[in-house]
């Protein structure tokens, strides 16, 4: 059975906890109403092989067995998910590739509530790293209030001819 933590969001029910099977539906509602983020990240809009591809994505170097794939629950229904990597970069730190929440779940404190309530639960890392699309200011703005420093923004050097669309381009960030 997957370990399931409980957030402290005032009138709110709010539980985290691994990805099971059953998520695959909710997943992939949860991916089309973000499709604003999905614009920002890729220039696409999401598709079926996103939700799978979160179970198989990994920065280069990482190992599989150190994978954390979670989902915030809000009051029943899967409000955000959230894929992380311990020991990445580097021992002890934690690599944070998406924590994504619908539209309807934003700008409330859950995220903040979600990720004050987890980083002791991943070991109190020294570094943890997360990344943001250029220009993607509600998570600009969620990273920054968190506390971690921005880098500028990577350029993406391999182009695309006029209308392509783009290749993930990221902003990164590190706890302070």
């Amino acid at each position: 059975m997957n370990e399931v933590w409980p957030i402290d969001v005032p009138g709110e029910r709010v539980l985290v906890r691994e990805v099971d099977p059953r998520d695959e539906g909710p997943l992939l509602r949860l991916f089309e109403e973000c499709e604003d983020w999905f614009l920002a990240a890729t220039g696409l809009p999401s598709g079926p092989g996103d939700v799978q591809s979160l179970f198989y994505a990994l920065p280069a170097g990482a190992d599989p067995a150190a994978k954390a794939l979670l989902v915030v629950e809000r009051n029943g229904e899967i409000a955000g998910v959230i894929d992380a990597v311990r020991d990445h970069p580097e021992p002890g730190a934690v690599a944070v590739g998406l924590f994504l929440l619908a539209p309807w779940a934003r700008g409330r404190g859950l995220g903040r509530a979600v990720a004050e309530a987890l980083l002791p639960r991943f070991g109190e890392p020294p570094l943890v790293t997360a990344t943001v699309p250029p220009g993607w200011v509600p998570g600009e703005r969620f990273l920054t209030c968190l506390g971690f420093a921005l880098d500028a923004p990577e350029t993406d050097t391999a182009g695309g001819g006029t209308g392509a669309p783009r290749r993930a381009v990221l902003r990164r960030s590190a706890s302070a």
